[in-house]
């Protein structure tokens, strides 16, 4: 099976039923009445969208079954949540939340550990931004951000930062069919020459030691964090991650020669 192939058990995801607006709206008439038949016909007809969405994310970096499963609990809040006083078409209402639905996923399944607070300031920002999109039909400002949400700048700018997914220093830039260009490239020191075999051995390397291993040398060596500052993202002791830091360290060597 392709990984990042996205495959429904039982269904054709090609021949998946749109229904039009038109059709949509006798069924949410019914649902709002009760009738959970006409709700499961609302979920089947728009699994398409689910799917045009999620294809965004189809780059190799992620299980694109996983995010069909997700941007699915996305549109069944959108099912459930709709209503015609909206005066709004289904998929405008829908995207949002599906989207957001994905997004907090990606972002909760990272490595990279975002504190508790701060997660919570970026899906506040987050739900606000698409709520004011659709009264407004643009998006918020900064200033209005904080205001509502009674946040300061400092609080919104670091929320903000942690919505944008990390980038692997080994993430190719630009390739014209030749030697591809890693972002690595564009970050080391010009004064000192880098073997390229010795990127691709190292490249390699890290993709093969456990993911935590992984993880704990990529905040202390890209991100710049300390092992007090990753045992406390863990949830373990400064001398765990020394241990895991080491044992990585060996792991790569090993790899590498």
């Amino acid at each position: 099976m392709n990984k990042f192939k996205v495959e429904i058990p039982g269904v054709d995801t090609n021949n998946l039923k749109v229904l039009k607006n038109s059709e949509m709206l006798p069924l949410f008439k019914k649902y709002q009445r009760g009738d959970l038949q006409a709700k499961e016909e609302l979920i089947n007809g728009n699994l398409k969208l689910v799917l045009s969405i999620i294809q965004k994310y189809n780059n190799g970096k992620y299980d694109m079954n996983d995010l069909f499963q997700i941007g699915c609990i996305g549109l069944i809040k959108a099912v459930d949540n709709f209503s015609l006083e909206y005066n709004v078409m289904f998929s405008t209402y829908a995207v949002p939340l599906i989207l957001g639905e994905i997004k907090r996923y990606i972002r909760d399944s990272s490595v990279v550990r975002i504190s508790r607070s701060i997660r919570d300031n970026a899906y506040s920002i987050l739900k606000f931004k698409d709520e004011y999109m659709l009264i407004n039909g643009t998006e918020p400002s900064n200033e209005e951000i904080c205001d509502t949400l009674k946040l300061t700048e400092y609080e919104l700018a670091t929320a903000l930062e942690s919505l944008i997914t990390p980038m692997s220093i080994f993430d190719p830039i630009y390739n014209d069919g030749g030697d591809t260009i890693y972002l690595l490239d564009q970050l080391a020191d010009k004064k000192e020459r880098v073997d390229k075999d010795d990127v691709i051995s190292l490249e390699r390397a890290l993709s093969k030691i456990n993911e935590r291993e992984a993880g704990v040398l990529y905040a202390r060596y890209i991100y710049g964090k300390t092992q007090m500052e990753i045992a406390d993202d863990l949830g373990v002791s400064q001398a765990q991650v020394s241990r895991i830091e080491k044992n990585a360290i060996k792991n790569v060597k090993k790899l590498m020669k």
